[in-house]
């Protein structure tokens, strides 16, 4: 069997899959569920292209990884056979622990369990699989290798994952400001005492990506509408779980049945539950909402019709924190039309704060390498006083409540 196979990606064009390792676990079917996990979540109901999944993402990282390897290389660094696959490894399956709808639904499904815990769960199943085939890349996906470089590459400011995610999102959304020259980024990497760096002449790229970072979070990521679509969603489960509780009945697969009746957290996450996580997808939510929008609870239907139908309620985006007597009126207006209680009408009239960070100049900083030797972090490299700016939080404060009527 032909093991090196070739994909066609509308970003990139062919990506080639390197060795049979990585084919067996693409094939693998912990791998397969991405294609049917949204990489955007609910954006799609803004963006309508919006539609592409972690499966995508997933293998055009792993392409982009190729690419900084070849480069790295050329520039007289040395990365083993190994460390390669390695990388390649950690790259691909860095994103493996998503639950339905991404981001969205982090918390809902899990208590306190983050999707990259859940990313190495599935990483040390497999590595058991895999005969010890994914130690190396486990220690750089955790980054504990001491070849600290290798660790960036998987996550820090500057890594495969968001050089990948802003090109794909500002093309599948149609964005432009998001689209970043990553095949330039990665030429213009290089290492220097174990460390990643960007070379001077690569300043003006490293500009650009942070800037388009900043304009894919405020336009796309933290848009209104999917801000307000995510929340009820959030809702939708959290309603989901108090009925399951009371003993009502609701339709829906075996797996979002079992994380809607236990609660599950990092203490009862074994292996058992990782198979039964394994089985969920976004059909498992999708097919929930149809049916729970016929359901006799005013809440749970109410929420799910919303979803179903794109019948969003309305959200309002401000500088300064909402009023406690503004939300005090939405929630009075509610409760005397539908004469419903306190705790029913706060699931459709509530508030939140969203803030973006483009760069953080604590965190795992983008040093830029100068033709002289000197290295100096990108915010002080920069001759734009903007990427200093961008290195403070903006918080913005939102408000939800329905329109005319439910």
């Amino acid at each position: 069997m032909n093991k090196l196979k070739i994909l066609n990606d509308p970003i990139y064009g062919f990506i080639t899959i390197p060795n049979s390792l990585i084919f067996e676990l693409i094939e693998h079917k912990y791998f397969q569920r991405l294609r049917r996990i949204s990489q955007m979540g609910l954006s799609y109901l803004v963006y309508p292209g919006a539609h592409h999944t972690r499966f995508h993402h997933a293998i055009g990282c792993m392409h982009l990884m190729q690419k900084s390897v070849n480069v790295l290389r050329f520039k007289g660094v040395t990365i083993s056979e190994d460390e390669e696959n390695a990388l390649y490894i950690a790259i691909l399956l860095h994103d493996i622990g998503h639950g339905p709808f991404s981001h969205a639904m982090e918390n809902s499904i899990v208590n306190g369990v983050s999707h990259e815990d859940i990313s190495l769960m599935f990483m040390e199943f497999l590595n058991e699989e895999f005969n010890s085939s994914l130690t190396l890349a486990i220690k750089i996906f955790k980054g504990e290798y001491e070849r600290t470089f290798m660790c960036q590459l998987i996550s820090s400011q500057l890594d495969m994952d968001r050089a990948d995610y802003l090109k794909r999102d500002s093309f599948y959304t149609g964005v432009a400001e998001g689209n970043i020259n990553s095949e330039r980024l990665i030429t213009m990497l290089n290492v220097v005492d174990n460390k990643l760096v960007v070379e001077e002449k690569g300043i003006y790229s490293v500009e650009k990506f942070l800037i388009s970072r900043r304009f894919m979070y405020w336009q796309v990521y933290l848009h209104k509408t999917s801000l307000v679509a995510e929340q009820l969603l959030i809702k939708v489960l959290k309603r989901a779980k108090e009925l399951i509780k009371k003993e009502v009945e609701l339709k829906c697969s075996y797996s979002l049945t079992y994380f809607l009746k236990n609660e599950i957290t990092h203490h009862n996450f074994d292996s058992e539950t990782l198979k039964i996580f394994s089985k969920l997808d976004d059909f498992d939510i999708v097919s929930a909402l149809k049916e729970w929008q016929f359901c006799d609870d005013f809440v749970l239907s109410n929420l799910c019709e919303m979803l179903i139908n794109r019948d969003l309620l309305k959200i309002k985006i401000k500088n300064k924190k909402i009023k406690h007597k503004l939300l005090k009126k939405h929630l009075s207006d509610l409760k005397t039309k539908y004469d419903i209680d306190d705790y029913e009408a706060s699931y459709f009239v509530f508030n939140g704060e969203i803030s973006n960070q483009a760069y953080q100049l604590k965190d795992k900083k983008i040093n830029v390498l100068y033709k002289s030797g000197k290295i100096e972090d990108i915010a002080k490299a920069s001759d734009q006083l903007n990427l200093k700016a961008l290195s403070k939080p903006i918080t913005k404060y939102y408000i939800c409540y329905p329109k005319e009527k439910l």
